[in-house]
């Protein structure tokens, strides 16, 4: 489970990256202030990328590229950034991306997805987690999630489709009452108009997803991207034939996936046997 809260730790390859920026940047002779300028971002991001501290988006590696110089190191530098592991910085670029997405599809087969829990499905996630979280950590994990959760309201122009196990919710996490719950937020949150919430039922013959979970979002300027996430480890990829594979894995299985209609019935007959 993505942990949302923090900064994420520096690392080797994002120092390095910091390393080629302040170097470009002091070689055409411009201050973090007058970089930022150019490329429409603070001085203190300007310094945060340069210290190490924060994962370059794509925005500023393109901006920052055209500023100094066009040579295509930092894109080529940025290549070596996507390709390190570390859930932290994985997850904080994709959440970042997140705000911007014009469509976001994700699929589920291990819990309800971030964008749509509940207070307190989310909490008994927390709790369950090893090695333990202290009450604070887990009090701005919830923080963390839920202003990620308003994007569902705020972008009423963003498509958003979402794909859930059945057996997420015949898990009961957090016990009936918390199942309720989460089954009356799936329910209200599917009458949006720019979400489409489908489960897949229990038994399927045949699945597209058996690969687990996915995620997949397009931004404003139609390039794709996609989040993989494993035990203590997360990927963002955007070679386009790795993403063209998972569109046409999603796009089965919202065919094999119960239609929004049909699901909202499985969801009110879930409830009703809680």
């Amino acid at each position: 489970m993505a942990v949302e809260s923090g900064e994420p730790e520096s690392s080797d390859s994002l120092r390095t990256f910091g390393a080629v920026v302040q170097g470009l940047r002091e070689h055409h002779g411009l201050s973090r202030e007058e970089l930022g300028d150019v490329v429409g971002f603070s001085k203190h991001t300007v310094a945060s990328v340069e210290l190490g501290r924060r994962m370059p988006d794509e925005e500023f590696v393109e901006a920052a590229e055209g500023a100094l110089g066009n040579t295509g190191a930092l894109r080529r530098a940025a290549g070596f950034l996507e390709r390190q592991p570390g859930l932290a910085a994985w997850f904080r670029r994709w959440a970042r991306l997140e705000k911007t997405a014009i469509t976001l599809y994700t699929y589920e087969c291990r819990m309800i997805p971030g964008l749509l829990q509940t207070e307190a499905y989310a909490r008994q996630l927390f709790i369950d987690e090893l090695p333990p979280l202290t009450d604070e950590e887990i009090e701005a994990n919830w923080a963390a999630r839920a202003e990620r959760q308003r994007l569902l309201r705020e972008r009423p122009n963003t498509s958003f489709s979402f794909i859930v196990e059945e057996q997420v919710l015949l898990r009961q996490t957090g016990g009936a009452e918390a199942t309720r719950g989460a089954i009356d937020h799936l329910l209200e949150t599917g009458k949006l108009r720019n979400v489409t919430i489908q489960i897949m039922p229990l038994v399927r013959r045949s699945h597209a997803g058996l690969h687990g979970p996915m995620q997949l979002l397009e931004t404003p300027k139609n390039k794709w991207f996609a989040y993989m996430e494993a035990p203590e480890t997360g990927q963002l990829l955007s070679d386009s034939k790795a993403i063209s594979v998972l569109q046409s894995r999603y796009a089965t299985m919202r065919s094999q996936a119960l239609s929004a209609e049909e699901s909202a019935s499985l969801l009110q007959r879930l409830r009703g046997d809680l």
